[in-house]
């Protein structure tokens, strides 16, 4: 699941829980490794019929830009959206990171929150965050499946909190 729930050692005012949201990645970071090092020995093995030779630095610059235009678009890809969640008893503060943006915060008080799913929101199960005065979605890049999970796990653990 693309969300880690942690509980952290209980304080003077109870436990502390963070919850963080972020985008599934397909690729991990050792396939990065991988599929740059095939994609440029992938590249680099037809040069070898032609090292020696003034070809080859006329072929050169287009193997090295088309490794780098790889290496830049996976990397950018890792840059995503995330949510970090950190519950007290006495407040709930969410954050919403998204690259290229200052972080949006919203705090409420978390015996006033209520998690509820719609099913006719933007995407499939749309999961939604209100205190009766505002609403905040939670989770939008994840699937089906992962929202429904993480509505079911929210709640619990806000109905223990209460």
């Amino acid at each position: 699941m693309p969300y880690e729930w942690i509980e952290t050692a209980p304080e003077d005012s109870g436990a502390v829980i963070i919850l963080t949201v972020w985008l599934h990645h397909s690729l991990p970071r050792k396939g990065f490794a991988w599929v740059i090092g095939l994609a440029a020995a992938g590249l680099a093995l037809p040069l070898l019929s032609i090292l020696g030779t003034a070809a080859l630095w006329g072929l050169l610059p287009f193997a090295v830009i088309a490794v780098w235009g790889l290496w830049a678009a996976i990397r950018r890809s890792y840059r995503a959206p995330r949510e970090v969640m950190r519950i007290a008893r006495a407040e709930l503060v969410l954050t919403r990171s998204d690259p290229g943006r200052p972080d949006r915060i919203w705090r409420t008080n978390p015996y006033w929150l209520r998690a509820t799913l719609r099913a006719n929101g933007p995407v499939p199960d749309y999961l939604v965050l209100t205190d009766g005065r505002r609403e905040i979605e939670l989770g939008a890049f994840l699937s089906p499946e992962e929202r429904r999970s993480l509505h079911q796990e929210l709640t619990g653990r806000l109905r223990r909190l209460r």
